[in-house]
């Protein structure tokens, strides 16, 4: 059975935040939006249907919890969320906060403008912040 490995333009493009049951949560090095991604931790997969139907469910569930938490944290007045996958084919979930009035409001995250990455603490500071309503104690 061949491992588990993560992109490596995804593991240049973000910062580990936490496993989850299923999959790896990271965000996005871009501090011109809370923008995290979930990254089910199976070989192989592009694509929402290849995973098995318990792994379809178990993302669903972690998507929810992820969503919940990111709006929680930012007070975001809308949490978009995408699959993409043109640029990088392993399968991961996009979980973006949006609010009006932020960068390129209303319309897409994606190739808009320049990355703007977090300082080395301010990553770990929001990273923490996510575990911690993600995973609360």
């Amino acid at each position: 059975m061949q491992a588990f490995e993560l992109d490596s333009r995804l593991a240049a493009d973000t910062v580990a935040v936490s496993r989850l049951g299923l999959c790896e949560l990271r965000l996005m090095n871009d501090r011109r939006w809370p923008w995290v991604i979930l990254v089910p931790q199976r070989p192989g997969i592009t694509e929402f249907h290849e995973l098995t139907p318990l792994d379809q469910t178990m993302l669903t569930f972690e998507m929810g919890l992820v969503a919940k938490a990111l709006k929680a944290v930012t007070g975001a007045g809308k949490i978009n969320i995408g699959a993409l996958g043109n640029v990088v084919p392993m399968f991961h979930l996009h979980v973006v906060a949006r609010s009006a009035g932020d960068p390129n409001w209303p319309g897409p995250v994606w190739g808009f403008g320049a990355r703007e990455a977090y300082g080395g603490a301010e990553a770990e500071r929001f990273c923490e912040t996510i575990r911690q309503a993600v995973l609360p104690a």
